[in-house]
């Protein structure tokens, strides 16, 4: 089992190799027995996942707690109303969702995903498809799978 050590400067590494992550310095990693926590301050939610991700990758790590901040700077600021309609837009494009059975809200940036679908993957398709929005905060997931 790698130490604790050796899981930070992995997870650093590999947030310094990711070209998702304009600053990886930003972003503070610490491990305990496999649970890694970060913490700090990315410039979207695409990057906050991608930072994720590359912490869940390494060797013996069993847990990440994000903690991470979105700052979006003032030129990435979008209109509720627009990002509304991108991502109503982008959940009709994607044929992995039933995107009438999916209603959208936005409050501030923060994206409300609620409505009921037959299968776990659509719920997900639906999350990723949003996820890499400009101007996005967050997302709470609310869809609700109803097993047909």
């Amino acid at each position: 089992m790698p130490t604790n050590t050796t899981i930070e400067d992995e997870i650093r590494s590999a947030l310094l190799l990711d070209p998702r992550i304009p600053d990886p310095a930003e972003i503070a990693v610490s491990a305990e027995a496999g649970h890694v926590s970060l913490r700090g301050t990315v410039g979207s939610l695409a990057q906050r996942r991608a930072a994720k991700l590359d912490a869940h990758d390494v060797e013996g790590v069993e847990e990440v707690e994000d903690e991470l901040q979105v700052r979006l700077l003032d030129e990435a600021r979008r209109e509720d109303a627009d990002i509304r309609g991108i991502a109503l837009q982008s959940l009709m494009w994607d044929i992995e969702v039933p995107a009438e059975s999916i209603d959208v809200k936005v409050q501030n940036g923060w994206i409300t995903l609620k409505g009921n679908v037959s299968y776990q993957f659509e719920s997900d398709a639906a999350y990723d498809d949003i996820a890499d929005l400009y101007g996005v905060y967050g997302i709470t997931n609310e869809i609700k799978v109803i097993t047909p």
